[in-house]
């Protein structure tokens, strides 16, 4: 990436009424950014969808100016930026017609080969979000997925926590540029997320935090994973827009049930009455729709002794499939007294091991 084309790039994306996916189809069309700038407007307004009014602002003398300032602020705060036709971009946000063109960020990121699943909800979550938030990542922590959201109050901050407590990588998508933080209550938790995960935006250090940002925003975290889970939403909000998007992008949408007269329910109940999103009631329902099991060559022989290996509630489980044949989670968890949470987090790390497997129909069977 030459810094030639950078500044090009940056220079498109300051022209008024010139989104993402347009800046893709001019550079498609011309061949370049840099060729896009120099090329005449009468050939630009000859492809279809661009208007007059999305070139019109094309040669502002002020956009030059304000690409090499922002690149000055890249440069001495090593922020990094993943260009949308380069390989190391993001892959998922690569399908996305209106993922961003450039995408700058901070921390240690690295999203090459992981399983990515966005977590979102609202701002005023209650204990039972909370509680539910922090099982479900505990339970699919040893698949060591990438949690994604909004670093905002509620729900978000309450994923990104959990993950960060799990040793999780975790990615903050942010509604402003890398120069600040919003909401500054929680900028204690900026060096934790940056050990081991990061912030991701496509807003400049010019752009501060406004509320109309929120929508590009959300793309970004519809885009980037695998599925979107909402947890407690009511019936509006930014957490809806979120699993809309991710519809849009024909990416999987799960929803936490609730009961009919909860505030903080309606959306997911919405959700799933209008069949825009799967009900999540446990990590199995999450694992199994997006066909997160482990392949056979993954796990490890299991040795004869088998006990050596297994621990506390493992033997237990292992005792009681052995005896019984395959059985439900549900049926597990009752049988072998183990909360439902706890007793999935304990099959995946059997499966793991390779001393169990998992079934069609939710079952799961000792080896």
């Amino acid at each position: 990436m030459t810094v030639e084309k950078l500044i090009a790039l940056l220079r498109l994306k300051k022209v008024a009424n010139l989104g993402d996916n347009s800046i893709k189809k001019l550079i498609r069309e011309v061949g370049s950014a840099e060729e896009v700038l120099a090329e005449k407007p009468s050939n630009l307004l000859k492809i279809d969808g661009i208007g007059a009014i999305k070139i019109k602002d094309l040669h502002n003398p002020g956009h030059c100016k304000a690409a090499e300032n922002e690149l000055e602020f890249i440069t001495e705060n090593k922020i990094n930026y993943w260009v949308y036709d380069q390989p190391d971009y993001p892959e998922k946000l690569k399908h996305c017609i209106d993922g961003p063109v450039v995408l700058f960020g901070r921390g240690n990121i690295n999203l090459l080969n992981k399983k990515i699943v966005s977590i979102v909800g609202t701002r005023k979550v209650t204990s039972y979000g909370v509680r539910f938030c922090e099982e479900l990542i505990e339970a699919i922590a040893p698949i060591d997925p990438v949690i994604v959201s909004g670093f905002a109050y509620g729900v978000d901050i309450t994923a990104q926590r959990a993950a960060v407590q799990h040793n999780l990588q975790t990615i903050g998508c942010l509604a402003h540029g890398l120069n600040q933080i919003y909401p500054k209550a929680h900028q204690k938790y900026v060096s934790q997320i940056e050990e081991n995960g990061g912030f991701f935006t496509d807003f400049w250090s010019t752009d501060t935090f406004d509320r109309k940002n929120f929508l590009g925003r959300n793309r970004i975290i519809a885009g980037l994973s695998e599925a979107t889970v909402v947890i407690e939403s009511a019936d509006k909000g930014g957490s809806l827009v979120t699993a809309d998007i991710a519809n849009s992008y024909n990416r999987e949408v799960f929803a936490v049930p609730g009961r009919a007269n909860d505030v903080l329910s309606k959306g997911c109940n919405m959700l799933i009455k209008t069949q825009r999103a799967h009900m999540l009631t446990n990590a199995v329902d999450l694992i199994y729709m997006l066909n997160w099991e482990l392949e056979e060559k993954e796990k490890p022989t299991v040795q004869k002794k088998l006990f050596v290996e297994l621990e506390g509630d493992e033997k237990k489980i292992y005792t009681f499939l052995n005896n019984n044949g395959k059985e439900l989670l549900d049926v597990i968890a009752l049988q072998c007294q183990i909360p439902t949470f706890k007793a999935a987090s304990i099959l995946l790390n059997m499966e793991l091991k390779g001393v169990i497997k998992p079934l069609p129909g939710k079952l799961f069977e000792a080896i």
